[in-house]
């Protein structure tokens, strides 16, 4: 009887621990938020979440609470016009953020920054960073604007391609009070027709790493270099990969601050256009100044036959784009992937068709390149890039790969999943979520002609779990998870479609 009794009580603990293990609290729409709202989450500062908004020639940050109650609106009224307005980046600190961004006046490209509290407001005045004339009006984006992962450096750089085979490439690096501490004009030789530069990535001591690589068309990677600009040099250091008979997708690039080195990665093909045969990999040691791991993983059938959705064991990983990169501090690394494709009554989107244009051609008749590894929510890529009638967009299953220090093969895990979407692809795709102690995937699972946000998590040592249904949910709500932000150890605010209207979401793990 006793050992009932204690049974009960134990039960009715752990109960209440998991009701308390999460929490789901909604903001209220503001009569602006429609779904053609642009939004940017900032982040958390000072104990409040920030929310910048703009919506017909109106810029706005939403100051929400912990119980995320609109506490203020405040008009960012320095912002310029929407019609001269280029693009915004945010770069949350404890008590501040920055909003770095840029427009166009006339013929002349301006990159400017504001300093913002916690409550929205404008600290000091607004802070001229750079400049660009142009001999004509264009309404591109310029300038690109990365941080390092302590958020102790910041990097502008712009990079004019007038001349095709002789880029010219503009950094200004600052610091985390925006005080200048270096300029650099540095010449890049793009030497063949079909050169292009990769994305970009900046460390914690200010330096520079991207990739160059030959592309012809929407084709495979035939050859590449990783580049490094240190911090206070004003030249560029080459190396380039060793791709004898291999050929490469997407390169991208990751910065391992805690063990000084630059990990590049990329799923790679045995023979042009052929299947995916698996990953490479190529890391770069900054305190040798020299490459220290270069190597391929081929999948094994029993990965490929797990991970293949409806594709055969072959193409299995064909439709599968590399997501996240994760490092730590043993010196092994995450990855995570995810099957994403679209099909249609009039064709099928794929690596190599790239039914809406390829991503790596410059834009318009802009005579500087933007790297296509920066597309933000403020240039409406929820709506013209991405929105196409006629096409369902598919995003699946999730692998995830765990290499040691060696790049040798720890674990691997399958999430299953299948989503799609008609027009555009705001509600698939998934948010990822490090709390330290795991990893959590969420993504909405369509279930009975509703999308209810699932929870899935992985431990350090592989272990994957599906984690019940998480509480507070409201069938009202579409969570756009692909969107969501993590803005502290324990919190991820997500946007919502509730009522033909723009929401947030927080969901705190404690």
């Amino acid at each position: 009887m006793f050992s009932r009794k204690l049974f009960l009580v134990l039960t009715m603990m752990l109960a209440f621990v998991f009701c308390e293990a999460q929490k789901i609290v909604y903001s209220e729409p503001e009569r602006d938020d429609s779904r053609r709202l642009n939004f940017e989450i900032v982040g958390k500062i000072n104990g409040n979440f920030l929310v910048y908004k703009n919506i017909r020639n109106k810029n706005w940050i939403t100051v929400l609470d912990n119980d995320m109650n609109v506490v203020s609106r405040e008009e960012q009224d320095y912002v310029p016009d929407n019609d001269r307005m280029i693009n915004a980046d945010f770069f949350p600190y404890g008590d501040f953020a920055y909003m770095i961004y840029q427009y166009q006046r006339k013929n002349v490209i301006y990159c400017m920054a504001s300093k913002i509290d916690g409550n929205g407001k404008l600290v000091g005045d607004v802070m001229q960073l750079d400049t660009t004339h142009l001999s004509f009006a264009a309404d591109n984006r310029i300038y690109t604007v990365i941080t390092s992962e302590n958020k102790s450096q910041i990097a502008v750089f712009k990079i004019n391609s007038k001349n095709k085979k002789l880029y010219v490439m503009t950094t200004l690096l600052f610091d985390n009070d925006l005080s200048l501490k270096k300029k650099s004009v540095i010449n890049i030789p793009m030497e063949e027709r079909n050169d292009y530069l990769g994305e970009f990535q900046l460390d914690n001591n200010g330096n520079l790493v991207f990739t160059r690589f030959v592309r012809k068309g929407n084709d495979n990677i035939s050859d590449a270099s990783f580049i490094i600009k240190y911090a206070q040099a004003d030249t560029l250091l080459y190396r380039a990969l060793n791709l004898e008979k291999t050929w490469l997708d997407e390169i991208h690039i990751k910065v391992d601050n805690s063990n000084s080195r630059i990990f590049l990665t990329s799923y790679y093909y045995n023979e042009r256009r052929g299947n995916v045969d698996g990953l490479y990999f190529y890391v770069w040691d900054l305190n040798s100044s020299k490459p220290i791991l270069e190597n391929i993983n081929i999948f094994s059938d029993e990965l490929r036959r797990e991970a293949r959705g409806e594709s055969g064991v072959k193409t299995a990983f064909n439709n599968f784009f590399i997501q996240d990169i994760i490092t730590r501090r043993d010196g092994g690394f995450l990855i995570a992937s995810e099957a994403y494709y679209t099909t249609s009554r009039y064709n099928s989107w794929n690596r190599w068709d790239y039914l809406y244009g390829s991503p790596f051609m410059n834009q318009g008749w802009n005579s500087y390149y933007y790297s296509p590894y920066y597309n933000r929510l403020w240039m409406n890529s929820r709506f013209y890039g991405n929105n196409n009638r006629g096409a369902r967009y598919h995003a699946d299953n999730i692998v995830v790969f765990s290499f040691d220090s060696k790049g040798q093969p720890e674990w691997n895990n399958v999430i299953g999943k299948a989503q799609f979407n008609d027009e555009n692809d705001d509600l698939i795709s998934y948010q990822l979520m490090n709390t330290g102690s795991e990893i959590h995937f969420l993504f909405n699972q369509p279930e009975r002609r509703n999308n209810l946000l699932t929870d899935f998590t992985i431990t350090p040592d592989g272990t994957l779990s599906r984690n019940p249904t998480l509480k507070n949910l409201d069938r009202g709500h579409e969570f756009m998870t692909k969107y969501g932000k993590q803005v502290s150890s324990k919190q991820i605010i997500i946007p919502c479609v509730y009522r033909n209207s723009i929401c947030f979401a927080k969901i705190e793990y404690n």
